[in-house]
């Protein structure tokens, strides 16, 4: 990234998207109401956008039933629709610097990350599913000879896509683009602190060609996601977000018309360090930004470092001294690493665990405190717990901030058993250079996803899933097994 670029003076020239977009067309509440978004680097006000209800996603909805049943993209073929996702990735690439602000002016992502990383994310994810369109078959099943049998894929109808708010255009990209791909249209409620950057990409969507209606953004808190999860004309809920609302989602469908609802929810993801790791020094560096990055604010975070009992004291310094590193600080400048926590609500969560870690018994190591208060930001230290003890409630319970949970372990049975010890499932690391115990380990962890000897990587890339097992969520985001969540299976039986 370029080091000259005045961040903040790209951020005071941008005009900021200020109205929903439903049925291509931009406008305000049908209530008139708004609400404010707040800079969590600065605690003031940077934004303020439409405060939607329940008409508003009736309209939303609407739209995308009409534009779903005229065909007008649910029946183009899959060579057309490629070509306006391709082009909405090459307009998100050229809109690169723009969205990026967006993220990192509400959310308090460093921009550099915001750049280089969360808006990649979506321009991977158009790009990627826009090619896989054309190349999916369908089949033929291998029935008697006097029948013909047909196994088709067809889209839901409309999908509405609810987004949190701690990556946001890049899991814009994971709910949106492989929903669009199968012939769906899109209802999408991104989080009410980080709607920005969804209604430019909505914009950039009608620029790309994608008729109006069938990618339509709702802005507003929880009356619009409970308006989404009950309405009836909804087919398909895709949400990522924190498993107790995960649950509500649910709730709304089972009291409403039974809509799938495929949940991205909450973890605690065990990230298990043996002494025969094969650069025990970057298994270190890599487990503190695996808790660190985004200030903590991923689902899947390391939170849980559980280290073998020999070398728990050298994995520890390196770790703290990584963290004393990374100072929190403007994520406007190009060289912060570490910006602040997204909301002020978030910030007392995350300032609460740490007193309940202290509480519980654990040694605090390394920060644990409120900075950069003058700022009138919500920045808080690296924090780091040794002497955990997994059934501590800092070891069990999302914190969703940079707090880490130091345990030890003798041998892998224990390690394993430690792992699994939640009601998460959702990401986990295993670093060792022995290939045996890699397998046994990795087999054994119930989590979606496990790394060996890296963290996260598989994040990143497109072409595998991820998701969860157990309170973590079902469902899978990225490669082609997120097609199935959009689609119905039909098969047609002809007898010769």
């Amino acid at each position: 990234m370029n080091a000259q670029i005045d961040w903040h003076a790209r951020a005071q020239a941008l005009k900021l998207p200020n109205q929903v977009l439903i049925d291509g067309k931009a406008g305000p509440a049908q209530s008139g109401k708004t609400y404010e978004v707040v800079s969590p680097s600065t605690g003031r006000v940077v934004a303020r956008l439409p405060d939607c209800a329940v008409a508003d996603v009736d309209r939303a909805v609407a739209a995308a039933r009409r534009s779903f049943e005229s065909g007008v993209w649910a029946n183009l073929a899959p060579r057309d629709r490629k070509k306006h996702l391709k082009k909405l990735a090459e307009l998100i690439e050229s809109h690169r610097d723009e969205l990026a602000l967006l993220d990192s002016m509400t959310m308090g992502m460093p921009i550099s990350i915001a750049a280089g990383y969360c808006v990649q994310w979506a321009i991977n994810c158009f790009e990627w599913y826009g090619e896989a369109i054309d190349k999916i078959y369908d089949e033929v099943a291998p029935t008697d000879r006097g029948v013909f049998a047909t196994i088709t894929r067809e889209p839901v109808g409309v999908v509405a896509a609810v987004l949190p708010w701690n990556w946001p255009t890049g899991l814009l990209g994971w709910k949106v683009p492989p929903a669009l791909a199968t012939g769906n249209s899109v209802v999408l409620k991104p989080d009410e602190q980080t709607s920005l950057s969804a209604l430019r990409i909505a914009e950039l969507a009608l620029e790309a060609g994608i008729p109006p209606g069938v990618f339509n953004v709702v802005t507003g808190g929880p009356a619009v996601g409970e308006a989404i999860g009950r309405h009836l004309d909804i087919d398909v809920v895709g949400f990522t977000g924190s498993t107790e609302v995960g649950k509500l989602f649910l709730r709304y469908s089972s009291e409403s018309n039974m809509k799938p609802v495929w949940t991205e929810c909450g973890g605690k993801s065990p990230n298990i360090v043996f002494a025969d790791a094969p650069n025990l020094e970057e298994a270190a560096q890599e487990s503190a930004l695996a808790i660190f990055l985004n200030t903590g604010q991923i689902c899947a975070a390391g939170s849980r470092l559980i280290v073998e009992e020999s070398v728990k004291d050298k994995v520890l310094e390196i770790v703290s001294a990584v963290g004393k590193s990374l100072k929190p600080s403007d994520p406007l400048k190009a060289d912060t690493m570490l910006g602040p926590i997204a909301k002020a609500s978030q910030l007392e969560r995350v300032l609460s665990y740490i007193s309940i870690g202290r509480q519980e018994g654990a040694n605090l190591r390394l920060g644990g405190a409120r900075t950069n208060e003058s700022s009138g930001g919500f920045f808080v230290e690296p924090t780091v717990f040794d002497r955990v003890d997994n059934s501590m409630r800092i070891a069990q319970e999302e914190i969703f901030g940079p707090v880490l949970s130091t345990i030890t372990f003798k041998t892998p049975e224990e390690a394993v058993a430690i792992a699994n010890q939640t009601t998460y499932g959702l990401a986990s690391a295993i670093w060792t250079r022995d290939l045996s115990k890699a397998h046994k380990v990795s087999r054994a962890i119930r989590a979606g996803a496990v790394s060996v000897n890296c963290y996260a990587a598989d994040a990143h890339d497109v072409t595998v899933p991820f998701g969860g097992y157990k309170q973590s969520g079902f469902g899978r985001d990225k490669s082609l097994h997120a097609l199935d969540k959009y689609v119905q299976l039909k098969t047609t039986w002809m007898k010769l």
